[in-house]
């Protein structure tokens, strides 16, 4: 943060950041001197408790072997649901006309989303 006073016409164009430096002037005017009792606190206390480095990738391998596990468990779902997924995939007829409403569905979409994001308000 800049600690520098503003100059005339940056005060003026930012009001809010003239009363906060006035607040802060106020305050720093306020100051206890507390003899250095708050750093022997702070220095007092002990260092926060950390997790182990192992954490994370145990923990991702446990999922994954949950993962497999339901799935070596159920292998008539898995592959119930495979199939089902893949006859929608490949049951859908491919025409011109079909791919011309994706490209444009996903073109206003995109500058839609492109829109809403650049707008300035």
């Amino acid at each position: 943060m800049n600690n520098q006073p503003l100059s005339p016409a940056a005060a003026a164009d930012d009001w809010l950041d003239t009363v906060l430096h006035a607040d802060g002037r106020e305050h720093r005017a306020a100051y206890l001197d507390d003899a250095g009792f708050t750093a022997r606190v702070m220095t007092a206390l002990p260092a926060p408790a950390a997790m182990p480095a192992w954490r994370k990738p145990a923990l991702a391998l446990l999922w994954a072997v949950a993962g497999i596990a339901v799935a070596l468990a159920l292998p008539a779902t898995l592959v119930d649901v495979a199939h089902d997924v893949l006859r929608l995939l490949v049951g859908q007829r491919v025409s011109l006309a079909g791919i011309a409403a994706g490209v444009v569905a996903l073109g206003s979409a995109t500058w839609l989303a492109a829109a809403l994001a650049l707008r300035e308000d």
